[in-house]
């Protein structure tokens, strides 16, 4: 069996698939994408494919180190989000070859259902009580939010008092039995997080996500050491030695993401490392359905992890949304607040070809806002 063809497809709302076939006829989906950038992204599943072409598909390990280290200049989001996808549809093939769903090949299930959270947005308040409520009626145990829409390089007293307000608002509705987790995003100083932290420890928030941009992981330790409650870190680390000093520091929650830390095969590896450090797995996902599937095959089959995202009805999902791109909506199906563990072969989802192919025949160019401070200058967004 050879790899015959590789082919990618960009489609709303801000996804980029890819599609793998064999010369016997076996198809495997992945997600390669940087949001934003899934054009660049594109590009660069083409250079890779020129590689991979005529290999053998069942290779993987070996594939991955050739991709992600075949050229003298590695790394950064766009090459590891290219591998991610070409190493989802790799697994996908494998288990579809073997006639097993991928958690089995990875050793096999640790538990049969996997919880999830859903986002309520956090950005402007006013609404998210009904959202939460909304969620909960859904079945969901567990949300996430952003603490705070654009801040000041030094949060001020009112944005302070903003944030505790919104997360206490949503600990209000959730009441002691559901969680809430907050996500940073990158937006507050190593100080100001550190203040804010600590008003939130009475909230009880599962954790806090990107307490400071990943740049600036040399403060996480100060900031662990300080904070009353749990650090997590990694949407924006894409390889193991990326989230060593990040697990050095202490954070709680490990969070790569199966679309940017080089696909299933890393972040199995960035699992067992967190797991060595007392940290447990949260993967990133506000995605498609084929990050999902594949994230979720990791959850199934790894002891330390937590809980998983998925981007059900998100903000951004405007044009379309999980359910868009799949012929059966069953493995997405969540029931109080869990995915249930499937059989079905591979990454256990059937992509819907016909839809995907229409779709990228309009694409997209999604492109996240840029925000600015009142005096003009760039605020993180």
């Amino acid at each position: 069996m050879k790899i015959a063809r590789i082919e990618t497809f960009l489609v709303p709302p801000r996804w980029l698939f890819c599609r793998i076939e064999t010369d016997d006829g076996v198809v495997g989906w992945g997600e390669p994408v940087v949001e934003g950038r899934a054009e660049v992204v594109r590009s660069a599943v083409e250079v890779l494919s020129e590689y991979l072409v005529g290999q053998d598909p069942l290779r993987i390990q070996d594939h991955w180190q050739v991709l992600t280290k075949g050229g003298f200049y590695r790394g950064g989001p766009i090459l590891s989000s290219a591998v991610a996808g070409l190493d989802q549809a790799l697994w996908d093939i494998a288990g579809k070859t073997y006639g097993a769903p991928v958690h089995a090949l990875l050793g096999g299930p640790v538990r049969d259902r996997v919880r999830v959270y859903a986002w309520v947005g956090g950005d402007e308040p006013a609404r998210i009580g009904e959202q939460i409520t909304e969620q909960i009626e859904a079945g969901f145990t567990a949300v996430k939010m952003n603490a705070a829409g654009p801040t000041s390089p030094v949060a001020t007293a009112a944005e302070t008092a903003a944030v505790v307000a919104r997360v206490a608002a949503a600990r209000e509705v959730l009441g002691p039995d559901r969680d809430v987790a907050v996500d940073f995003h990158g937006r507050f100083g190593a100080a100001s997080a550190r203040r804010v932290l600590a008003e939130l420890a009475p909230l009880h928030p599962l954790f806090v996500e990107e307490p400071v941009l990943p740049e600036q992981g040399r403060l996480l330790p100060g900031l662990v050491a300080a904070s009353p409650v749990p650090l997590a870190t990694g949407e924006r680390l894409f390889s193991r030695a990326e989230f060593l000093p990040a697990l050095n520091a202490g954070i709680a929650v490990a969070q790569p993401d199966l679309s940017h830390a080089g696909g299933i095969s890393e972040v199995t590896r960035i699992a067992s490392l967190a797991e060595c450090h007392g940290a447990l797995l949260a993967p990133h996902c506000p995605l498609g359905p084929i990050a999902l599937a594949a994230s979720l095959q990791v959850a199934f089959a790894t002891p330390n992890f937590l809980i998983q995202e998925q981007s059900r009805g998100i903000h951004y999902n405007k044009d379309a949304d999980l359910l868009s791109y799949v012929v059966d909506p069953e493995p997405f199906r969540f029931t109080a607040g869990h995915a249930h563990r499937g059989e079905a072969p591979g990454l256990g989802i059937t992509v819907d070809e016909d839809a995907v192919r229409a779709a990228d025949r309009a694409g997209h160019a999604w492109r996240n806002p840029v925000w600015r401070h009142a005096d003009g200058s760039f605020t993180e967004w």
